[in-house]
């Protein structure tokens, strides 16, 4: 099975990291999902949901005011505030 690292960071702490199916996301432009294999993107990001469902089959979701996004290679770097 294709995975995703994610890792998710606010400036105080990290928020999760760890190995996902699936990650989506509020994109100024509109939500979107990443997905594994998923082109190269950097966006920036609104206020909203960021939500994810781990390897295990969890989904989880967390509230941000904004932020960006960073993936490359099945590696994703979220930046939140």
């Amino acid at each position: 099975m294709k995975e995703l690292h994610v890792s998710i960071v606010a400036p105080e702490k990290v928020l999760f990291e760890g190995t996902v199916k699936l990650v989506t996301l509020p994109g100024s432009m509109g939500s979107f999902s990443i997905l594994p294999q998923h082109a190269p993107i950097v966006s920036s990001l609104k206020a909203g949901t960021v939500s994810y469902v781990t390897t295990a089959g969890e989904e989880h979701s967390l509230e941000v005011q904004g932020g960006f996004v960073e993936q490359s290679g099945n590696e994703v770097s979220v930046c939140v505030v």
